[in-house]
């Protein structure tokens, strides 16, 4: 690099620090939490008129600050408007007492308050219903989402045997802050099983007050309201670039649960905060720099298994699609004003861990507000919207949040508040994500090296196991390695050309030969995401081969029990395949449901999970055959192992398949590479031509 060039750049970034505003970022974000749907508890979800009131007036924020082209963009959703949830009962000491009730996205509607007969139903699985009559009732039953299993189960399960509603009760894992916390998660299930959720606190003044019976008299007041086909908006403003073809995106979503302070208030604030110290500082971008905010991340698709992050998969799957391969680049942000441990984390695709590696290096960034340093992850996980970005095409990675305590603690309670903003942590943010928007509009070609990919691909393969089964396990590891020797030569020779177009007296002139070669790059992206990203049945990335090989192992294992009599020990194998957990504890209608929508059910509501999972081993019945085995101590497995084995079978032809799926995936992949390198017009000989 030329010394003036480094300083120019350094220039720039002072420039930005100076400019950065917290206060303004702060304040913004307070200003968010006088939209709600309910006047007591908050909410602000996807579609309701709370909504779009805080995207307008986003809209005038982005205008104010100086954005350009501003603009609303239609996306279709189901909406979900949430406007009360009250409950009376008389407590063990004959007083009147009235709880607030969070809610889930469902349907339902009180006229006033309503007499209803409030039953304990134990944990919401089938067996605390054995002997028990529901119908038209209200079930406290309590969860712990975390360990056990997802509030759609035990909500299906009362809806099915004729409950009027479920009162979930966070026995922990989520809500752990306090006993009066309330807590609210994507429902997965569909809108005419109703749930709301209750404090442990009023549950136990509850449980209290039934006095061994298992029941009461309540007064319930509700207001929940989900509509199919509406629509929301998402916000967008632009920093004109000198290429209005290529662009750098910064993404937050609107839309929250309770007052949303962290999640996701301050991450919309520090999205603009970044804006408006870019336009105050005087950068000139070379891409456009877009910035926009999305709506119904929490929710908003009923009865799909991934009903979360619709705005985004919206926004690059059918209203912009053509961003894709125009977009270098997206920074996402959630919970950025909380420091969730001692070390900070980027979280991005494995294509993007080595340029951003070599920006951290050396820096020393953060040790006053993170002593262990900023540290680099990979892949993107589900959990937010920088997910949809990467398999639409777009290069993505967000401020990392699921670290520390909070997540178990304050996330989605009303107790995720300004109380515990740290603004040594939001300044840091601001200046980190700033910065990084910098180097990435410099670089002429977007940064990938695919080599980190394929050295996980690698990793993931038990290539022992796969030459056992005569899936060639040999040839898989070869391609493997010569797609990362590829990768990492394309890579440094992407290096070179941006050390070259730096280097010019007028860089951007230079970009126009490398467009081409971006172009590739990025259809090899989405070629790599289409065809190694998967997600096993409890929303976890991983490649092809990974769910069904885990599937066999179990299977192998279930049988050697089985073979040595060994019942319980089989049954314990067999809840980790697949999503056969569920077939323990609830009844076949509610594990077909849940099976059933993401097999069957049409791409559009599946969303961004349409086509991840690709396999599926349905063992309820053999699940209930064990049970019933053990129950009745009878050790003959016979026809237990006879289904086994045949399960076997199938998961072996999966396995083959995926193996040589992957195969011709790669090759492709390797073809791709290899026409780059190959490419003379693409080569760099001396980076300070």
């Amino acid at each position: 690099m030329h010394k003036e060039e480094g300083e120019c750049e350094l220039k720039e970034e002072e420039a930005y620090i100076r400019a950065v505003d917290v206060d303004y970022s702060f304040h913004l974000a307070k200003r968010m939490e006088q939209y709600k749907c309910n006047e007591a508890l908050g909410y602000r979800t996807a579609g309701s008129r709370a909504e779009w009131e805080t995207g307008e007036m986003i809209r005038r924020e982005m205008e104010a600050i100086g954005l350009e082209r501003v603009r609303k963009d239609e996306i279709t959703l189901d909406s979900w408007e949430f406007k009360q949830a009250i409950l009376r009962f008389y407590d063990a000491s004959g007083q009147l007492k009235e709880c607030q009730l969070g809610a889930y996205q469902t349907d339902f509607h009180t006229n006033g308050f309503e007499e209803f007969t409030m039953v304990c139903g134990g944990k919401g699985t089938a067996a605390d219903y054995e002997g028990a009559d529901v119908s038209g009732k209200l079930v406290l039953a309590e969860i712990n989402q975390r360990e056990e299993w997802w509030i759609n189960f035990p909500v299906y399960e009362a809806h099915i045997r004729g409950a009027a509603a479920l009162i979930a009760v966070q026995g922990g894992g989520y809500g752990e802050v306090d006993d009066t916390a309330l807590n609210a998660q994507d429902i997965g299930g569909p809108a005419d099983a109703p749930a709301f959720s209750m404090s442990r606190a009023d549950a136990r003044a509850l449980k209290e007050s039934m006095a061994g019976t298992g029941e009461k008299k309540v007064w319930f007041c509700a207001d929940s309201t989900v509509k199919k086909g509406a629509v929301s908006y998402n916000i967008v403003g632009e920093i004109p670039g000198r290429d209005r073809e290529s662009m750098i995106l910064l993404t937050a979503h609107y839309d929250s649960y309770f007052s949303g302070f962290q999640d996701d208030n301050a991450a919309v604030a520090l999205m603009l905060g970044i804006g408006r110290a870019l336009i105050q500082s005087g950068y000139r971008p070379e891409k456009t720099i877009v910035f926009c905010a999305m709506a119904a991340e929490e929710w908003g698709m009923a009865d799909s298994k991934y009903d979360w992050s619709t705005g985004a998969w919206q926004q690059v799957s059918v209203v912009h699609p053509e961003w894709r391969g125009k977009v270098a680049a997206d920074f996402n942000f959630e919970l950025p004003a909380h420091a969730h441990g001692k070390k900070d984390a980027i979280r991005t695709v494995y294509e993007y861990a080595d340029f951003l590696e070599s920006l951290l290096e050396g820096t020393g960034v953060g040790k006053d507000v993170y002593p262990e340093g900023v540290a680099v992850l990979c892949p993107v996980e589900t959990m937010s919207d920088d997910f949809s970005m990467a398999i639409s095409g777009i290069p993505s990675m967000v401020n990392d949040f699921t670290s520390g305590q909070f997540m178990e603690t304050h996330y989605h309670t009303q107790f995720d508040n300004d109380d515990y903003y740290d603004e040594a942590v939001y300044r840091f943010h601001h200046e980190l994500y700033g910065c990084l928007v910098m180097a990435f509009d410099r670089a002429a070609v977007a940064p990938l090296n695919f080599e980190r990919l394929f050295l996980a691909l690698k990793g993931s393969l038990d290539l022992d196991y796969s030459e056992k089964t005569g899936a060639g396990g040999e040839r898989l590891k070869e391609l493997t390695e010569e797609a990362a020797r590829l990768g990492k030569a394309v890579y440094e020779q992407v290096r070179r050309i941006n050390e070259k177009c730096r280097n010019q007296e007028q860089p951007w002139k230079y970009r126009e030969q490398y467009r081409e070669l971006e172009a590739v790059l990025m259809q090899l992206f989405k070629m790599e995401q289409d065809s190694f990203v998967r997600l096993d049945w409890h929303d976890e990335v991983c490649f092809p081969q990974e769910a069904v090989r885990r599937n066999l192992k179990l299977v192998r294992t279930a049988v050697d029990c089985l073979e040595n009599g060994h019942g319980r020990c089989a049954l314990e194998a067999i809840y980790g395949i697949d999503n056969n957990r569920y077939a323990f504890q609830f009844d076949e209608e509610v594990f077909r449901h849940f099976t059933d929508y993401v097999m069957n059910q049409e791409a559009g509501r599946l969303q961004w999970g349409a086509g991840r999972i690709v396999h599926h081993e349905n063992l309820f019945h053999l699940v209930q055959l064990l049970k019933g085995k053990l129950e009745e101590e009878d050790e003959d497995f016979t026809e237990e192992l006879m289904i086994l084995k045949r399960v076997e079978e199938n998961q072996l032809a999966c396995y083959l398949d995926d193996i040589e799926y992957m195969n011709h995936a790669i090759e492709k992949m390797i073809q791709k590479l290899k026409e780059i390198t190959e490419n003379e017009s693409w080569k760099v000989t001396d980076c300070t031509e």
